[in-house]
């Protein structure tokens, strides 16, 4: 009796190939980005094919590039002649406005809003790609590259309750001035987004796409700022004070309680100048204090600019000074609206650490040194900056809607 043996032969698998660059997977282009050297190699990265572009969009670590490249700055000051126009989707007359990159500073950028919204409206601040306008009950979302517009209700309030509210403040101020500033949660479509718009004495939060604001008076607190920071918002007021914005089951601030102030902010007493404002850099929340030594007229004044980083590991917290920021910049501009960000490992891309970037009309930026750093330049036209409150729309620094992600 023969047995016959049977040969099995496997076939190779079945490797689908690539009909070409379009059809790379997304994990292969996506350990590129953080590779790239410039947001002009990302724009052009995203406008190569759809499927590319698709990739950009879903990638889900976007906004750790936001921390890899500096921020662009936008320059409303500085007019830019364009040959081809882009439709203008029914605006009468837009302005090109300049666009810097610090990375590659001799590229041509430019963004177009709209000149009326320029002239009549007070830019509130940038907010996750967006330029926020504000005035007398309205408001209006703009995305300056891509000229996208929402329009929210408009605030429930009139003049005179303002005005009334903001009697705590100098009266110049809440006769010019309504809006303090103005935030979003999240991208604009991103379903959990809300605007957060702060005034003198109120806090009005707009789920977008809704019909309605909620508001909660704020009796006692002027709030100065509000940032982000590890996934919930941060407010201080004029007094340095520290709340906790909580959106859900409703509007409200906590106090954060603290043990003390920076170190010589609260000092009325030695003749200088002080301003504060907060900064994000990782996984530290700064306050900057900005000391001008001497205001006097007949002396010549010095200026540092002091950090300190709040511990949230003790209760109370407690301020701690820093003598130098280490791998990281931050980049502001003259108004205090324009929120301020933070880049690590400048030198990566030619940039300076432990320094502060400061833009406003004179020059596209400044450098400063911040805490013990000495300032980068000699020059004494460049060793004071200063913040205010801004009528108009002045240079600020901000990242283009596309860096977020809708998921986050």
């Amino acid at each position: 009796m023969q047995r016959h043996s049977k040969l099995c032969v496997s076939r190779p698998p079945v490797v689908s190939r690539l009909q070409g660059w379009t059809e790379l997977p997304d994990d292969l282009l996506h350990s590129i980005f953080s590779r790239l050297g410039s947001f002009r190699d990302l724009l052009a990265f995203a406008a190569t094919c759809p499927s590319w572009r698709a990739a950009f969009s879903s990638y889900p670590s976007k906004s750790t590039l936001c921390t890899l490249f500096p921020p662009l700055l936008i320059q409303p000051n500085v007019l830019v002649h364009v040959p081809h126009r882009l439709s203008n989707n029914g605006h009468h007359n837009l302005r090109t406005c300049k666009v810097i990159d610090p990375i590659n500073q001799n590229t041509s950028l430019h963004c177009q809003i709209d000149e009326e919204t320029l002239q009549t409206m007070r830019c509130a601040g940038p907010s996750y790609g967006q330029l926020i306008f504000c005035k007398r009950g309205r408001c209006l979302v703009v995305d300056p590259f891509t000229g996208a517009q929402v329009s929210p209700p408009c605030l429930p309030f009139s003049d005179d309750y303002e005005k009334l509210t903001c009697s705590r403040i100098p009266l110049r101020l809440a006769l010019t001035e309504y809006y303090y500033s103005a935030i979003l949660t999240a991208p604009l479509a991103s379903s959990n987004s809300h605007l957060l718009v702060r005034t003198c004495g109120s806090l009005f939060d707009w789920p977008v796409g809704s019909d309605s604001w909620s508001e909660v008076r704020c009796t006692g607190v002027c709030m100065e700022q509000i940032v982000e920071f590890n996934g919930q918002f941060i407010v201080m007021d004029i007094r340095q004070r520290i709340y906790a914005l909580e959106l859900a089951p409703q509007l409200g601030l906590q106090e954060i309680m603290t043990i003390n102030l920076p170190p010589g902010l609260a000092d009325d007493t030695d003749g200088s100048f002080k301003t504060s404002w907060l900064a994000v850099c990782g996984d530290m929340l700064l306050m900057v204090v900005q000391v001008i030594t001497s205001v006097e007229y007949t002396e010549d004044p010095t200026m540092v600019s002091r950090l300190h980083r709040l511990d949230m590991s003790t209760k109370p917290a407690k301020w701690v000074r820093m003598e130098k920021l280490d791998d990281w910049a931050v980049f502001i501009g003259e108004d205090f609206r324009s929120t301020p960000f933070s880049c690590m490992g400048p030198e990566r891309w030619g940039g300076r650490s432990k320094c502060l970037y400061y833009a406003d009309d004179s020059a596209p930026w400044s450098l400063h040194g911040l805490g013990n750093e000495p300032d980068p330049s000699d020059d004494p036209d460049l060793r004071y900056y200063t913040r205010s409150w801004c009528n108009r729309m002045h240079p600020l620094w901000v990242y283009p809607s596309m860096f977020y992600s809708v998921t986050q």
